[in-house]
């Protein structure tokens, strides 16, 4: 069991983390027939471009600055029942925009739980903004742009996510210019759905400090050496991998070979419920199906919190709780 252990995440997009109870309660609210994407208590799709459907129609009933606090709350209180100290979430001021929610009410309500989370449980959480990949790169540039002029101290980083077939990661590297301009931690969705070619063009055109995914980098020896030479961390999600098919089973996933490849790794949820997972059940995986020692765990927590996207302090604190 790996619940005694500590634990961080880098890798959840906030509204693939909302409960399916927390949407149908919010579908109730604002009167939505939720019949095309939640059954029997879970969310429904069949492939990744069914997936994104429903994580849209899941976002799509969660209207209000005050609904963005309920969730962000809800799912951080989650976290630190599961023995959780750190979480960065990934947020999309698109969602809040598609259904006329201003960016700084988006914020605002986001801000408000993961304050109160932390005033009940201690959790520290920050927000890495989300530019959406599929919705092209003028879009994914404005929210660069956006990001750029925001000062809020819980907003402390930048990444792209979305439909990772789409263009080529050189027609979005001017937006990641922008955001490393201002000193913003970046991070970028890349060999997922794509091969070896997606986490090299990341590395090459982005230069990020850690990449979402990467595990397709498997695909390519040389690129693997590059990895663990850079020491660019792999934010990694098994159970998310495995409920896309990117890899049939946790036996053939490829964590424990960059690890002995020595590539850095962290242990992460994506949209925990929509992959059936959460943080604590990726830790207790790593440890029961992939074979990884409480030790080896560990480092990949501690590996977290060395790149967060936190000040120095909070980032001793951090360190000092793991250690303790």
């Amino acid at each position: 069991m790996t619940s005694h252990l500590k634990k961080a995440e880098l890798h959840c997009h906030i509204e693939g983390a909302a409960p399916p109870a927390l949407t149908l309660q919010q579908a109730e609210k604002y009167g939505v027939d939720t019949s095309a994407f939640i059954s029997d208590g879970a969310y429904v799709w069949s492939d990744f471009t069914s997936f994104i459907t429903c994580y849209d129609m899941v976002a799509s009933v969660f209207r209000t600055a005050e609904d963005y606090a309920a969730l962000a709350e809800a799912y951080l209180l989650e976290l630190a029942a599961e023995n959780t100290i750190y979480s960065e979430i990934f947020v999309s001021p698109d969602h809040g925009e598609a259904v006329g929610l201003p960016p700084d009410d988006y914020i605002g309500g986001l801000a408000a739980g993961m304050l109160s989370a932390k005033e009940k449980t201690g959790i520290e959480c920050r927000m890495v903004i989300i530019g959406e990949r599929h919705l092209g790169p003028e879009n994914v540039l404005r929210r660069a742009e956006w990001t750029a002029r925001q000062s809020h101290p819980l907003i402390t980083g930048f990444n792209m996510a979305g439909e990772e077939r789409m263009n080529r990661v050189a027609d979005y590297a001017r937006a990641f210019d922008v955001v490393r301009e201002v000193g913003l931690g970046i991070t970028i969705h890349a060999g997922e759905l794509c091969g070896a070619f997606s986490v090299a063009d990341a590395l090459d055109l982005v230069k990020p400090s850690r990449i979402g995914h990467g595990v397709r980098a498997i695909e390519d020896p040389d690129l693997v050496r590059r990895l663990a030479d850079l020491g660019t961390v792999l934010e990694v999600c098994p159970g998310s991998n495995i409920s896309l098919k990117v890899f049939p089973d946790f036996q053939k996933h490829p964590l424990r070979r960059f690890v002995e490849a020595g590539v850095r790794v962290t242990l992460n949820s994506d949209d925990p419920p929509f992959f059936h997972t959460s943080l604590a059940s990726e830790y207790e995986i790593a440890s029961t199906e992939m074979g990884f020692s409480d030790a080896e765990i560990n480092t990949m927590t501690r590996t977290a919190i060395e790149v967060a996207f936190i000040d120095d302090t909070t980032r001793a604190m951090l360190l000092a709780k793991l250690d303790a």
